[in-house]
């Protein structure tokens, strides 16, 4: 700070002060638009998420306890990135020093816990399909929970660093000063740590969910049916209404499954492209000098970035029944809290296949009448059918 204030009165002492940069105001404008709409639309859509899986019990599986920590994450990028950028498009920064070092903090813990929880649905997802045996020990919701909070354990130690890395720096025009939140050293000190983060939070979790869903489609996609899905008691057999229906059931949890692997595969590969622009940038202006800095291509990166952390609700909604039938009713519950508060405790649902998260050996499907009871039965041994509840 000492050397903030040295530089500011020798600066002052200059005649020939250059006119502060300001950005044009087509760009101000778009840029505060589509963050306000991006960053509305994000913030209620993962809201939501949160919401339908705390309070809807078959909701709670062990890939929608994922698909909530992305939630949270996606949460922290809008919030610690994308407002503070509408007051930063106008009036420059204007949350001080301790704001750099807080928001700085936020918006890395964010992205890294993102792509942590990527990480490891893509995970829980191959265990439960490609070792389904294993799966009914491992993919359940309280391992689900002590893995996450590992993740967000371990990134927010990490993320420590960045407290020591920012700084405020202030610059002195003719017509005012410019405070902006900037880095402590020159950028090129900070190649190892761009290239780690590149590594550990880009390169890695798609790397690693390429391989894995190479693995899954050859499963679902290429193989033929297990021979328990088949009807094994065909012909006169007297229990062939009985096969008829099992098997039924079971190529019903088949496509469920292909139907979440679908939803997962593409909540990945747009993480992958809209963070390929800023990434890139990262990785090229570590090499060339001066870095490149058009305002309109980073307007652009960054508007990437925020969309990424919003458009994972609208996916839920678009490619998950599940997703779509509890949004709605957590639209009609809000709206109806107070005329009739008991209606919002009944859910309506049929052929939910168990979870494995219950910690049972044998998947079962349930199915609740109107007051909430549930009657079950087994419907064979189809090992993995029980996860897939949001679909």
């Amino acid at each position: 700070m000492e050397n903030n204030k040295t530089n500011l009165q020798d600066a002052a002492q200059v005649g020939n002060l250059t006119e502060m940069p300001l950005n044009p105001l087509e760009e101000q404008v778009i840029t505060i638009l589509l963050t306000m709409l991006i960053c509305v639309v994000g913030i209620a859509g993962n809201i939501m998420v949160v919401l339908v899986v705390l309070r809807t019990k078959h909701m709670v599986t062990p890939t929608n306890c994922y698909l909530v920590s992305l939630a949270a994450a996606d949460l922290i990028v809008l919030l610690a990135a994308g407002l503070p950028n509408i007051s930063y498009a106008v009036a420059f920064w204007i949350y001080g020093y301790t704001g750099c070092l807080c928001i700085t903090y936020l918006q890395y813990l964010g992205i890294n816990v993102s792509s942590c929880s990527i990480t490891a649905f893509t995970i829980e997802r191959y265990i439960a399909i490609c070792h389904s045996i294993k799966a009914q020990f491992i993919c359940t919701v309280s391992r689900a929970k002590r893995i996450i909070t590992g993740v967000w354990v371990f990134t927010s130690l990490y993320c420590i660093m960045w407290f020591f890395l920012v700084n405020t720096d202030e610059t002195v025009y003719a017509n005012g000063v410019v405070v902006t939140c900037g880095y402590r050293v020159s950028r090129s000190l900070y190649m190892p740590i761009y290239f780690l983060d590149f590594t550990l939070f880009y390169v890695i979790p798609l790397s690693v969910a390429t391989v894995l869903y190479g693995f899954i489609a050859r499963i679902l996609f290429m193989s033929p049916l297990p021979s328990h899905l088949n009807d094994r008691d065909g012909g006169g057999s007297v229990h062939q209404g009985r096969s008829n229906s099992t098997n039924k059931a079971n190529k019903g949890a088949v496509s469920a499954r292909k139907q979440i692997i679908k939803m997962l595969v593409v909540v990945v590969v747009l993480f992958a492209l809209l963070w390929m622009p800023y990434r890139t940038l990262v990785v090229v202006n570590s090499f060339i000098d001066p870095p490149y800095h058009n305002s309109w291509f980073l307007l652009f990166c960054r508007m990437c970035i925020y969309t990424n952390s919003a458009v994972n609700p609208i996916i839920y909604n678009l490619m998950s029944q599940k997703f779509r039938v509890a949004f709605k009713k957590l639209c009609k519950c809000n709206r109806r809290r107070n005329e009739k508060p008991a209606e919002c405790k009944v859910l309506r649902y049929s052929s939910v296949m168990k979870d494995s998260s219950h910690e049972s050996n044998e998947p079962v499907t349930e199915q609740e009448d109107v007051n909430g009871q549930a009657t079950r039965r087994f419907i064979g041994t189809d090992d993995d059918a029980s996860t897939f509840s949001i679909t």
